[in-house]
């Protein structure tokens, strides 16, 4: 599994990250994050379990996905703006 990642930002604990996966398996970014010791927020599973920012899940964003569609062969792409709870906690963090 390849990942290819680019810190966009850095906090006091925390920092965001760009990433983009070469190939794809399973919970692929939530490994290679805790591999290099630094796991992804709220991950119960490779990261601490804890609870952050109120957040009941992972802080984890697919901000764009893009595949070859499996009937007619054409490339689909499709983005998602960051939420604005996710939006509320950036701005946290740089204060």
């Amino acid at each position: 599994a390849v990942s290819k990642y680019q810190v966009l930002e850095r906090y006091h604990n925390y920092s965001l990250v760009k990433v983009e996966l070469l190939t794809g398996r399973t919970h692929q970014i939530r490994v290679h994050f805790a591999y290099i010791k630094h796991p992804v927020v709220g991950d119960p599973l490779y990261g601490s379990g804890k609870k952050h920012f109120n957040l009941d899940s992972q802080a984890l964003h697919a901000h764009l996905l893009g595949f070859v569609h499996p009937r007619n062969g054409k490339y689909l792409e499709f983005t998602s703006p960051l939420p604005d709870y996710f939006q509320e906690i950036l701005v946290s963090l740089r204060l």
